[in-house]
């Protein structure tokens, strides 16, 4: 199967004010949807963060791929490596992974595989050697936020929305209010794990909440928390002191692996990174400093899914936990996520996503059912999914209304605190 055309669409997804240590979510959070169409007539899908670089990035590699068999995987990374080379390829200090290359990598491999899966009519899982496990388990995901739904409401409250869907537009900034927001999360879907998004409010405050989730939830609920990075060693090793027995793993509190490999060395908890080891050029340095114990993977960051798999075995041959980093995603990259998920033969811990907080969806038939916090891969050819068009222009007309073109929190934090700076290290 030869590609004859790629069509990319930029799309803006209703997104509550979400605080974290960059900042606020502004009330739209930015993908791109991959249409590769075959001169078989199929075309495969896939979904990746919005930003105007990696946009322009696919505009421009476009015309390559023409003509190209969507089985030359690696012929195809060789081309998008000749093209970019190691152009913006830096991930960058903000929570969110800002690299080109794996963002192509992941955009065009999925894409290829969706029409691999429909043309040999085999689910994508089945491609990445088949299901290690029926159903893949996803933990819940909090975070502080200022009251408000984001999309056109912003930081308004429809009234008419029940359960989860009023309970998610509503504040949560202190402890009793984090509880709230993961009893009515784990009453929609069934969550067995909660994860916080941490670095938004004073170190005192957050161990405050996990220990409130703690008296909540109580022992059998698996509990993790993610300043992403913005906190020092010291804060960090006091903090894990208080939760030490109270988290299942601690993510990212520190900056950089030697700063991880000297808090593991004070603190009695394992802990997870999606950002100081987020390349298989930084594994060797990973294993021989033992930063971390776990690898949050992301086949978004880690160029794709095959990648992603190849990241599995080496967590597993050098005793490694693995487990799934998440990004304001839709069906699209939440399928691909699951079959991934059902794939890989090493997985230790429930996968993260932010989908609940999306209610927009672009895919036939609405969004993917969270049951008891699993969800079971599409089991239709491919991704098992398709678009639905008549969302997908109405996501693109949201993108075009509302202006924004890259993803900056500060910004957006700025407009309700004009005091407010991103600092790498704030407590």
């Amino acid at each position: 199967m030869k590609i004859v055309h790629l069509k990319n669409t930029q799309i803006a997804v209703g997104d509550p004010p979400l605080l974290n240590a960059a900042g606020l979510h502004a009330p739209y959070a930015l993908r791109i949807i991959v249409e590769l169409k075959t001169d078989a007539g199929i075309i495969g899908l896939s979904e990746i963060p919005g930003s105007q670089k990696i946009y322009l990035a696919l505009e421009d590699l476009s015309s390559l791929l023409v003509g190209k068999d969507v089985f030359g995987l690696h012929g195809i990374k060789r081309l998008i490596l000749e093209k970019f080379g190691t152009r913006d390829n830096e991930r960058g200090v903000a929570p969110w992974d800002q690299r080109l290359l794996v963002h192509l990598f992941s955009a065009i491999e999925v894409a290829c595989l969706d029409c691999i899966g429909k043309k040999l009519k085999r689910p994508i899982v089945d491609l990445l050697g088949g299901k290690s496990r029926e159903k893949v388990p996803f933990a819940a995901y909090l975070f502080y936020k200022y009251e408000g739904a984001g999309g056109d409401l912003g930081f308004d409250i429809d009234s008419s929305k029940k359960g989860w869907w009023l309970a998610r537009q509503q504040k949560a900034l202190t402890p009793d209010q984090i509880v709230d927001q993961a009893t009515a999360m784990c009453e929609e879907f069934g969550f067995k794990s909660i994860k916080l998004k941490g670095g938004a409010l004073p170190p005192n405050e957050e161990c405050n909440s996990m220990l409130a989730l703690r008296e909540a939830f109580g022992e059998d609920t698996p509990l993790r928390l993610d300043p992403n990075a913005i906190w020092s060693l010291p804060t960090a090793i006091e903090c894990g002191k208080r939760l030490e027995g109270i988290l299942e793993y601690y993510e990212d509190p520190v900056r950089g692996q030697k700063n991880m490999a000297l808090l593991a060395k004070e603190v009695n908890i394992p802990l997870a990174t999606n950002m100081c080891t987020t390349s298989f050029d930084d594994l060797p340095s990973s294993i021989a400093l033992a930063s971390e114990h776990i690898i949050l993977s992301d086949h978004h960051f880690w160029g794709g899914l095959q990648a992603s798999m190849q990241l599995n075995k080496i967590c597993e041959t050098f005793g490694r936990g693995f487990s799934m980093h998440s990004n304001s995603h839709l069906g699209i990259s939440m399928a691909a996520m699951t079959h991934l998920g059902a794939a890989v033969p090493h997985l230790d811990y429930a996968l993260d996503t932010h989908y609940p907080w999306q209610e927009d969806e672009v895919i036939q038939g609405g969004k993917i059912p969270i049951q008891e916090g699993y969800v079971t891969p599409p089991d239709g050819p491919g991704l098992g999914v398709e678009l639905d068009r008549d969302q997908l222009e109405k996501l693109h007309q949201n993108f075009l209304r509302c202006g924004l073109k890259e993803r900056d929190d500060e910004i957006e934090m700025k407009k309700v605190n004009p005091e407010w700076e991103f600092k790498l290290q704030r407590w």
